[in-house]
């Protein structure tokens, strides 16, 4: 009877710091992370180009991670996902321009912009302008490299690529996007490594560069190599801070298990700062 009343106050106790913690956060919705012109004269910019930021009230100085959506550039939306709310960071969810209604490097710019946004504003909602990490899945994973690889992206609006604390891509492309081979007739089986590719912009001074894909055999085409490829062509540019952590049994949606992990990485890097 003990260990039942105990189970049942650890239930309670449990449940009760949840409730807390919900109601320490606050999410802002809608936010357009482009200029007030540029959203007036582009409709679809306007419509898109938007994110939510979902962050805590009751920490100063906190993480914040940018999580940018898959969908292979074709679809989805903005999200903050479960499994990083109530962790004591803030999470900003990006949507972006959409294939067929724009085509590369549109993508990639809309990215940029979001960061940037982050990066300049997030200090306005208690946050750290030094501990902003990118991350995101599938599609969202390959933005997350290209835009923290290749700086000229980001120095269009007036940000170094090195100001990011951190990049975790999930299950991402490392070479050109398959979408982006579509849009100029080459097949889904021809992989492309151009400058429209990760792996093209290998630098010793990057950001810290956590790499998590699924099991290579359940894995996307090739998904797990060419994230292998890229963690060896960082270290021999002479990275210091590549990994790549493999999700045994998970396939492509590989997110549920690596969640944890990118909690884990924004905990270590802001330690250390």
């Amino acid at each position: 009877m003990k260990n039942i009343q105990l189970l049942l106050v650890l239930m309670l106790f449990v449940a009760l710091h949840s409730a807390a913690q919900e109601t320490a956060c606050i999410t802002e919705q809608n936010i357009h992370y482009y200029p007030e012109d540029v959203n007036q004269s582009d409709a679809y910019i306007n419509e898109r180009c938007v994110l939510d930021i979902y962050y805590p009230t009751d920490e100063e100085t906190f993480g914040t991670i940018v999580w940018f959506h898959g969908g292979g550039l074709t679809q989805g939306q903005k999200e903050i996902p479960e499994a990083l709310k109530n962790k004591g960071v803030c999470v900003v969810g990006v949507s972006y321009r959409l294939h067929p209604k724009v085509k590369s490097p549109k993508y990639v710019e809309d990215a940029a912009a979001a960061v940037a946004w982050t990066i300049k504003n997030i200090e306005d909602y208690g946050g750290d302008s030094t501990l902003v990490f990118v991350s995101g899945h599938s599609a969202g994973g390959y933005l997350t490299s290209m835009i923290g690889l290749d700086k000229r992206w980001l120095a269009e609006f007036g940000v170094d690529a090195n100001q990011i604390a951190g990049l975790i891509p999930f299950s991402g492309h490392t070479i050109t996007h398959f979408t982006i081979r579509q849009e100029r007739g080459i097949p889904g089986t021809q992989p492309v490594v151009d400058d429209m590719a990760p792996l093209f912009h290998v630098r010793a001074d990057a950001p810290p560069l956590l790499l998590i894909t699924g099991d290579r055999e359940k894995e996307m085409l090739g998904r797990y190599e060419e994230n292998a490829f890229l963690m060896r062509m960082m270290k021999v540019v002479g990275h210091k801070e590549t990994r790549l952590y493999e999700m045994d049994g998970y396939g492509h949606g590989m997110t549920f298990p690596a969640f944890p992990l990118l909690l884990e990485e924004v905990k270590r890097i802001s330690e250390d700062r």
